[in-house]
């Protein structure tokens, strides 16, 4: 087997929403982007978007290292997405977290290094 690329699919509702949020607001480049399948890049990282979501709020464990968490969460906000759970500082690891979700339900995290 040779690896070529690893993905990280999300489910989308509404896949022009879905492409505008992550291209606009996450700010990742779109490669590919079809009613059914859509993949927006950066660097090496792909995230795909499958059409046939629900909308319900699902945890997917895709997480966007930022810097500046605040205005990372006002832009998420702004652009259509939920704060979950607002920046906090986890114990013993050296971030802080928030939990955010897309305008189609999936909910992600934003990190900051801190220290």
């Amino acid at each position: 087997m040779e690896l070529q690329v690893v993905k990280f699919m999300l489910m989308a509702q509404d896949m022009e929403r879905a492409v505008g949020f992550y291209r606009g607001v996450i700010g990742l480049d779109c490669a590919l982007q079809s009613e059914h399948w859509s993949e927006l890049k950066h660097g090496d990282a792909v995230v795909a978007l499958h059409s046939g979501g629900t909308g319900e709020r699902t945890k997917t464990g895709l997480s966007f290292q930022v810097t500046g968490i605040e205005a990372a969460c006002a832009e998420i906000a702004a652009g259509g997405g939920e704060i979950v759970q607002a920046p906090q500082n986890r114990p013993g690891e050296p971030i802080t977290l928030a939990e955010c979700s897309d305008p189609e339900g999936n909910v992600f995290m934003v990190t900051e290094y801190v220290g």
